[in-house]
């Protein structure tokens, strides 16, 4: 595939390049209500976009003050994390491929942390990943293209119940069946799913990125498959949100975090094995409250923002044990009215959980 141009974005190309096909000028957005229950009746959601949250004067506040409370953890973590990187692949070959929206800020900040502690400047590219519709091929070839001898190193933000490292695995066994071979190990900064070998912490934390969309991740939406405007030979697509300019986080995110590398010292690199005891969780709560579908189960603080952002919440469970990592929680529950349930036979600080809607 040529490439003239790439998607546009509010990040500096040294800082990553996604390849995405840009669709800024397309209609896609649908409101929160309208798109639960086109999901609810089978319609994918990466077809569509929500409508993006504006946050109150309140919740911006709260953004700034736990980046401020937490950015010394989170560059504790993106150093273990980091470390991990080096010790498992060749920097003169590793290639970050962040899976985008959640994925880029993390890849920013390892690829940040690689020049700095080892002064490496490693390519990083953010691409497109799909439940249950796979990952970006066009995508991945054309990194391959670029990078003949690459080792491509797979970054997201959090894990959940482990969905999208299970579609990893899967896309990476398709691909190998094609004749690429690629390593599926997924990095990830936070995992409190225990499904990911790679992670920088297992604790259930607030990481600021999630409190926000696009203004956090360059602009960028998260990511279409929609067969309307993707069509063969393309990139996945992606909106850029230039009318978002003057509430733009993103660079002060990452700089804000990137200055305390020099403060970190990673542990010992020793990690925990997979146990996927997120799951566990997950299956005890499918059966307490009686929820048909799992994908109505967002376990975690990062997915239990998301579903108050962009979903229709019906209750949210807690562990108040987690509460100085849950203030946006309590924040943005109220501001829409859903209920909060303490909650603690969970591996988890919290967990949304959508509400079933009929037709």
């Amino acid at each position: 595939m040529t490439v003239n141009t790439f998607m546009k974005t509010s990040y500096s190309a040294d800082d990553v390049i996604f390849l995405l096909k840009d669709l800024s000028d397309i209609e896609l957005e649908k409101d929160t209500f309208a798109r639960e229950q086109l999901i609810q009746q089978g319609v994918h959601y990466s077809t569509m976009l929500p409508k993006e949250f504006q946050p109150s004067e309140a919740y911006i506040e709260l953004f700034h003050k736990t980046l401020a409370q937490y950015s010394k953890r989170i560059a504790d973590a993106v150093a273990a994390v980091a470390e991990m990187i080096v010790a498992h692949k060749s920097i003169d070959r590793v290639v970050l491929v962040s899976l985008a929206r959640a994925g880029t800020p993390i890849g920013i900040l390892i690829k940040r942390y690689l020049e700095q502690k080892y002064k490496r400047t490693v390519p990083h590219y953010a691409i497109s990943i799909v439940r249950d519709r796979g990952i970006d091929e066009v995508a991945i070839r054309y990194m391959l293209a670029q990078h003949p001898e690459a080792e491509l190193q797979f970054v997201d933000g959090w894990t959940g119940k482990g969905a999208i490292t299970r579609e990893l695995t899967e896309a990476c066994e398709g691909l190998k069946q094609q004749g690429i071979e690629l390593d599926d190990t997924l990095a990830v900064l936070a995992d409190p799913g225990h499904c990911s070998s790679m992670y920088g912490t297992r604790d259930d934390f607030l990481i600021p990125s999630a409190c926000l969309n696009s203004t956090v991740s360059g602009l960028v939406s998260r990511t279409v498959l929609n067969d309307d405007w993707i069509h063969e030979g393309d990139f996945h697509g992606a909106k850029y949100y230039a009318h978002l300019v003057d509430q733009d986080v993103s660079n002060l995110y990452i700089d804000t975090i990137a200055q305390h590398f020099s403060e970190t010292t990673p542990d010992d690199l020793t990690t925990e094995p997979v146990t996927w005891l997120g799951m566990q969780s997950v299956e005890r709560i499918q059966k307490k409250f009686n929820i048909q579908n799992t994908h109505h189960i967002k376990p975690g603080v990062g997915e239990t923002t998301r579903v108050l952002l962009r979903r229709v919440p019906w209750k949210i469970l807690v562990n108040p044990a987690h509460d100085a990592d849950l203030q946006h929680i309590y924040m943005l529950a109220e501001e829409r009215g859903v209920p909060v349930e303490v909650y603690t036979d969970m591996s988890y600080s919290c967990c949304g959980l959508i509400k079933e809607l009929t037709e």
